[in-house]
């Protein structure tokens, strides 16, 4: 079967972590986040993979080549912003026959979406409390009988989670009308595939949608725990190493360090003396954790450096950001309330007790700064010593 991967997103809400890294690039659990979604659809038998890309179309070639796992891989070129429906009209010309398409910046569990191949035309369900933020699917005896957006009294909780299997005519059916926001939605076409054949809704067991910072870290908190332990780099023989962890050939940990997995070391990694990594952590290539400097349940992307005496917790710096000596994250609010963020200029709860701050690429803080629950720094943000962070900046 063929699958679309669409990848040509912004990434908006994700900013500023999507700033210089296309969304579907970043990084989970030591690989690209849309890689998650190409292997789903290679064990579920994907026998062609085909690319939606925007302008991050260059970074998407160069990682996933002309072959993923075995797996022939063209690309499509979505060149304007006209939702889902017009990212997979870009790619009609590669296809022939049924088609699946997946959302490239969602996780799925793999036998679900092998599931959802054998039954198709298929769309993909997950129960969730609140489904009133997503597309509710409505069913009736095994078969969809429709599907809205977003309503505001949901007829279920069957929430849509971005995954299909179509027949081969609704290639011609992807011309839909826009949109209220302008937009050609994929929803549209699948509303007419229930209007013409029998589409089973497949329960998916385990959906993550990543499009918000603290999404980037449920991603790595459920893929870092399902990694084994592989140690490879240098280790000095005074650490001490538990549980689920990669260190990846090139990466050091030095001596008097206690890493508690689950946590993965890219290569050119480093943790120095007497440091404390724990809690799903992941450091990118070259990334640079100080003498006794405690890092938990936290992303550090590619040559981000956290300097001595810090503490950084449930937070994600991006690329080549520098912490001085003595910055610390606050990930608690003195209210017990969830910590909001900031997305898209709007105060957003996260949903989380503990969330710390989202760092921008290139951001650097002074000596003894103290960073507030749910600050965010943007690219290039700079902070004086001593400084107390409580807005973002």
């Amino acid at each position: 079967m063929q699958v679309v991967i669409l990848a040509a997103g912004e990434g908006t809400r994700i900013r500023p972590l999507s700033a210089s890294t296309p969304k579907p690039l970043l990084p989970v659990a030591g690989r690209p986040l849309a890689a998650h979604a190409a292997d789903a659809a290679v064990d579920a038998g994907a026998d062609e993979l085909v690319f939606v890309v925007g302008y991050e179309a260059d970074a998407v070639r160069d990682h996933f080549g002309e072959t993923y796992r075995g797996t022939p891989v063209e690309y499509a070129v979505q060149t304007d912003r006209d939702g889902t429906a017009g990212a997979v009209r870009a790619a009609r010309e590669h296809l022939d026959g049924a088609f699946a398409v997946v959302n490239g910046d969602n996780l799925y569990d793999r036998e679900s979406i092998a599931a959802l191949f054998d039954a198709g035309p298929s769309v993909a369900v997950h129960n969730v409390d609140d489904p009133s933020n997503y597309g509710v699917v409505s069913t009736d005896g095994g078969r969809a009988t429709g599907i809205v957006e977003k309503p505001a009294t949901p007829p279920t909780d069957l929430a849509n989670a971005g995954a299909y299997v179509f027949p081969a005519e609704a290639r011609e059916w992807l011309d839909v009308p826009e949109s209220a926001r302008g937009e050609r939605e994929l929803t549209d076409v699948l509303a007419e595939a229930i209007e013409r054949a029998d589409v089973t809704p497949v329960p998916v067991d385990r959906w993550l949608d990543v499009g918000r910072p603290w999404e980037l870290l449920a991603a790595n908190e459920w893929k870092l725990g399902a990694l084994g332990r592989h140690v490879d780099g240098d280790v000095h023989a005074d650490a001490t190493i538990d549980g689920s962890v990669v260190v990846e050939d090139g990466a050091t940990v030095e001596s008097g360090v206690t890493i508690e997995g689950p946590a993965y070391l890219a290569a050119g990694a480093t943790v120095g003396p007497n440091a404390y990594v724990r809690g799903a952590t992941y450091l990118g290539p070259d990334a640079h954790v100080g003498h006794a400097v405690e890092v938990k349940n936290s992303v550090l992307r590619a040559g981000a450096t956290v300097g001595h005496l810090s503490y950084v917790g449930d937070s994600v710096l991006g690329t080549d950001v520098n912490f001085g000596a003595g910055t610390v994250v606050a990930n608690l609010r003195h209210d017990d309330a969830d910590v909001e963020l900031t997305v898209k200029g709007e105060r957003t709860s996260t949903g989380r007790r503990k969330f710390g701050v989202v760092v921008g690429d290139g951001a650097k803080t002074g000596i003894d700064t103290s960073l507030a629950p749910g600050v965010t720094l943007s690219p290039g943000a700079r902070t004086n010593p001593g400084e107390t962070v409580t807005r973002d900046r």
